[in-house]
């Protein structure tokens, strides 16, 4: 048995008190990431007889968390090695992908919006470009899933108001439906920039251009690289929301990275990003420390993010590590943040009967009361991403990549459902992104309050 396998059974089967981290001593980054692993995925229970692959218990897990957990656990096991959770992956992606191939499934058709399905292909293009094991010949490769998921969205692009953009949801009954909100934006550029490196077709640089030009014509995207929350088609995106969120940054970060391996110029607006990052997440109350600043202002008492939102700083590590790899010129500036909220984190972890449960606002040094499968997650890309010299840059098709695709994948999809829709409502664009109906502090599912 390994020093690492020693040391992980040794933090599952004792009475651990906190997470212990040393940030320079990979066992102990591994142990803890291991851990921390362990406990979010006790939240899981698609792998049960009687449970559904690919979802966490509703209420409180939308869908689109599922897509997002699995993603993390693809990142452990490229920075760790460790592949206990492989299998539970591929079968939940798998799963979820929907006999249409396309991350289309029936039965999320109420509440599934672009930013959701995004999500989703956004594990599996990382499954593609780390050469995650490939599923079986007979079943849908990690590329393909991909493939299909930007072509339906790009034949959702909305050129009858505010000159493009796609609306935050695709069926015209649901609630946002009028929002063209950015997290959806920036999941097509994302997903735009990583298929046209892995592939080498132009064609899909040209969209990641496209959508980035857009952006910044209806000001989503400000002079200063501010990168506000969304806009309404009822006004033609002349008004903005001004919101600012962690992942809504991550996601344009780390497509503008991919970017700039293939044009110059996008180094600008790497840095722009950066800076305007660090002016608005990490000058709060602890210096370095990220802080979720649209929800997280009040240092005494329960966080105000709610179920979604409490993820969103899982996502902003995991971009600026992979920014770090495709710009190794962003390593000095962005690694120290890394650092200080990989150990922030850790010290967060104190909370829950067993002592290691994993909260929210990591600036105010401790557990702030609620944690579940937003925060475990969160914390585990923090501190995994310490790691980050343990592996290599993404892979690409011609250059070690094994995923497989069809560049007209996406043709079977669920498009609309004939109902009628809500008016969106200034409540439910607050941290709009995914729908987010539960309040946190309900005692549900794995979100629950530590008195």
């Amino acid at each position: 048995m390994e020093a690492f396998d020693v040391v992980y059974v040794l933090l599952t089967m004792s009475n651990v008190l906190a997470i212990e981290l040393n940030v320079d001593d990979d066992a102990s980054v591994k142990a803890a990431a291991s851990t921390i692993a362990y406990d979010m995925m006790t939240c899981y229970k698609g792998n049960l007889t009687d449970g559904i692959p690919g979802l966490l218990p509703y209420p409180p897990y939308y869908w689109w968390t599922a897509g997002a957990m699995f993603g993390s656990l693809v990142d452990y096991w490229y920075y760790t090695g460790d592949t206990t959770y492989n299998d539970v992956i591929t079968k939940g992606l798998i799963w979820q992908a929907a006999p249409s191939r396309d991350f289309m499934p029936q039965n999320q058709t109420k509440d599934e919006g672009n930013d959701d399905q995004a999500f989703w292909a956004f594990t599996a293009m990382s499954m593609a470009e780390v050469g995650f094991p490939d599923p079986p010949s007979d079943e849908p490769q990690w590329l393909y899933l991909v493939q299909a998921v930007f072509n339906l969205q790009a034949g959702r692009w909305d050129t009858s108001s505010c000159g493009g953009g796609l609306r935050w949801q695709f069926n015209f009954y649901a609630r946002g439906y009028t929002y063209k909100n950015t997290i959806s934006q920036g999941g097509l550029f994302n997903m735009a920039a990583r298929l046209g490196a892995y592939t080498k077709n132009e064609t899909y640089f040209d969209w990641a251009n496209k959508v980035w030009n857009w952006m910044e014509a209806v000001s989503l995207i400000g002079p200063e690289y501010q990168v506000f929350d969304g806009s309404d088609l009822t006004n033609n995106c002349t008004e903005q929301n001004k919101s600012q969120w962690t992942y809504n940054f991550g996601v344009f970060l780390h497509g503008a990275a991919v970017m700039w391996n293939q044009q110059a110029e996008w180094r600008t607006r790497i840095e722009g990003l950066l800076k305007q990052a660090e002016a608005v997440f990490f000058t709060g109350p602890n210096n370095n420390i990220a802080i979720e600043i649209a929800c997280e202002k009040d240092p005494v008492g329960p966080t105000y993010c709610d179920n979604d939102q409490v993820s969103f700083k899982a996502y902003l590590a995991r971009w600026m590590a992979a920014t770090t790899k495709l710009a190794p010129w962003s390593y000095d500036t962005i690694y120290p943040y890394l650092r200080a909220n990989a150990m922030a984190a850790a010290q967060a972890c104190v909370g829950g009967d067993s002592h290691r449960a994993c909260g929210n606002k990591w600036w105010t040094g401790g557990f702030d009361g609620i944690t579940g499968v937003g925060e475990q997650m969160a914390a585990l890309e923090a501190i995994q991403s310490m790691l980050l010299h343990r592996v290599g840059g993404a892979l690409a098709a011609d250059n070690g990549g094994t995923s497989t695709g069809n560049g007209n994948a996406g043709a079977g999809g669920l498009e609309t459902v004939d109902e009628p829709y809500y008016e969106i409502t200034n409540t439910d664009r607050a941290g709009a992104g995914v729908l987010t109906a539960v309040v946190i502090g309900i005692t549900l599912g794995c979100a629950w309050y530590v008195a």
